[in-house]
């Protein structure tokens, strides 16, 4: 049986064809795309999320503060430039607007850098940012995120191909200028809209 299939057989599909971007095709499994090797956290005691740059209170936040704050569940569909979407997700995080709220982005800020594990950056303007599907989140469908998916943390945001959704979350920082991420510096288009293809350069 193959992973994908180009018939638009599921009925979510076929009650709304608007629902899947041009290009993708629909699976039900959650595909494990990724450079290099899975990062190991045995231990979160020293694990830190770093939120600098342009921001009048840099944060520094363990697991358990970040926790600590209120959460929320965003239901969503997600698009990989590798074509495949997966409908009906439901992740659980804290919304990206309130960590930059809580740290006092400056006006210059213009962009967010995810900074990740392993030193794998990838950024999104801010209005995308402040977008209320966008969030850091440590669960998936109920569950902590598996390690290949991201544990303990990845960036969401489901309005872009999924490589925005930066795995392995250890800083976010607010700039003023973009800065191009491994995979676009690697030939992928900087905007990322799945409903306009932008996969490319």
């Amino acid at each position: 049986m193959s992973l994908f299939s180009r018939r638009p057989t599921d009925p979510r599909v076929a009650a709304d064809p608007h629902r899947l971007p041009p290009g993708q095709v629909l699976t039900e499994k959650w595909p494990v795309l990724h450079y290099g090797s899975v990062p190991k956290y045995p231990d979160l005691t020293d694990w830190r999320l770093r939120i600098t740059g342009a921001v009048e209170r840099p944060l520094t936040l363990s697991f358990d503060e970040l926790k600590s704050m209120p959460s929320i569940d965003v239901p969503c569909d997600i698009h990989c430039v590798t074509t495949w979407s997966r409908f009906d997700n439901v992740f659980t995080g804290v919304s990206l607007s309130a960590l930059l709220e809580a740290a006092g982005t400056k006006p210059e800020a213009r962009y967010v850098v995810f900074r990740c594990a392993q030193g794998f950056t990838t950024s999104i303007p801010m209005e995308v940012a402040r977008e209320k599907t966008s969030a850091v989140v440590w669960a998936h469908d109920g569950a902590p995120l598996a390690p290949e998916h991201g544990y303990p943390l990845r960036a969401l945001v489901p309005d872009r191909y999924f490589w925005k959704s930066a795995k392995w979350l250890e800083g976010i920082e607010a700039v003023e200028h973009d800065e191009l991420g491994f995979w676009e510096r690697n030939g992928y288009n900087n905007s990322a809209d799945p409903w306009l293809e932008e996969r490319y350069w």
